[in-house]
This record gives structure tokens, sequence and C-alpha cells, in this order.
């Protein structure tokens, strides 16, 4: 079945945070109209998430269908592999500075681009793996700017779980979390163990009182799982 067709723009976006042009996909929903406000989707990993998790595709389908309001979606890409490291790891050495870049300066762009509401419930960040990680650490250390995240198996180590034990306005932030129960090696990360950490991260939250839906998928750390999530994330978090 096809659905009518959002359309997507390739936008080259020049951060003074980060001294750099990063490459940017923006999604306009089909029946786009500047006459009406938008829930903003902001998405690291972007091109694997519009490519592999057809993410623009799932949101088409949704927004048809009348199972998700209409959203606008900006995925930001990165260059290469240790380009990716160094912005989305908690010691990555433009960790902080891709943090800084996503709320003061392409949130403001988006406001000002786009008729977004303007509003931090309004915004969501999602991300997989080390994607995941940074959008759960901008939204915890920008909580007015980022309301929501959406997580899929995030990388989490002490840093992370310090920053969640750490954080005091945790009653704005809703979650969606998932991880893999065969995640327990993951091999693109040097034989990691990433479900235990991320069940300690959900014991957490949930100690915390968030505001988080979780679960336990079967299958591992790759897009062939977190593909059909994605649809599942968009109809959590914007119904």
């Amino acid at each position: 079945m096809s659905f009518p067709q959002g359309t997507i723009h390739d936008i080259d976006f020049k951060s003074n945070v980060l001294d750099e042009t990063l490459s940017l996909l923006v999604y306009l929903p089909a029946n786009f109209s500047p006459l009406y406000k938008y829930s903003l989707l902001i998405v690291q990993d972007g091109k694997d998430y519009f490519q592999m998790g057809r993410l623009a595709r799932f949101a088409d389908e949704l927004i048809a269908e009348n199972k998700m309001e209409n959203i606008i979606i900006v995925g930001v890409h990165y260059k290469s592999v240790t380009d990716r490291r160094n912005k989305y790891h908690p010691s990555g050495e433009q960790n902080q500075a891709y943090i800084r870049f996503l709320a003061h300066e392409l949130v403001p762009w988006a406001d000002k681009e786009y008729p977004t509401t303007g509003m931090g419930k309004g915004r969501t960040l999602m991300g997989d793996s080390l994607a995941g990680t940074v959008s759960l650490m901008a939204a915890l250390k920008y909580p007015n700017i980022f309301g929501n995240v959406i997580l899929h198996s995030p990388f989490v180590n002490d840093t992370v779980l310090k920053t969640v034990e750490n954080h005091q306005t945790y009653s704005h932030l809703d979650i969606y979390h998932v991880i893999g129960k065969e995640e327990t090696v993951v091999k693109i990360s040097n034989n990691r163990d990433f479900l235990t950490p991320n069940r300690e991260l959900h014991e957490l939250f949930k100690e915390k009182g968030y505001n988080t839906f979780y679960d336990e998928f079967d299958g591992g750390h790759s897009w062939k799982y977190w593909q059909p999530d994605v649809k599942r994330a968009l109809l959590r978090m914007f119904t």
C-alpha cells in the first residue's frame, strides 16, 4: 500500500560551536502547512534512521492512517566512525560541544525555519547505540529544551548512570527505551555487554520516577532489530 509521501531536504548546517558544517536531513509531512504547529524529532545517526530504519516511510504511513500526529524530523549525521565517537561518546573530545550544538544552535534554527511548537514537550531526541547515549545526555543537560527521548540499545557506562542518578528534574522527561535480549556480547563494541547496564539504567529510571516505556526485544545490536521498532517508537511518542 502506498501513502502520501513527505518531502526530505538535504541541508548543510554551519555550526559555530563545532566549527564545521554538518549534514542534515529534514522531513516535512505530506500535508505540511506553515499555518500549523509541529512537534520536532531530532535524530542522531540521521541517515541511518532514514535509510536503514525507514523512518520517513513509517512516518508517512502512520500519519496517513491518522495513527500519529504530524511531525517535523531533523536528522543529523556523522562524517566517519571516529567523528561519531568524538561527538556521541560521553568521553568524546567533541561530546559537550555537540550537545551544546543541539540545544543552542540546531533547536533555535529549527524553531526559526519551521512552525514548531517551540516547547520542550514538543521536542524529542532519538538515537541508537552511542547516538542514543548522546540523545539521553543532551535531554538530561537541557530538560527545559528537550522533553522526550527515544533510545534504541544505548551505550551505558558509569558516566551515564551517574548523570541519571544526579539529575534533579526527572519528572519533565518522557523516555522510550528498548534493548535486545541478545546484547550480552556486542562484537562491534569489543564484545561489551549492553544488556546488563541497560537493565541498570531502566531500574534507575524507575527509581527516580521517570515516565518511561521499557522493553527487551528478541534480537541483537543491529538495524535488523531496530528497524521494526522505529514504528512502535513513533506510535508511543507521537500518538
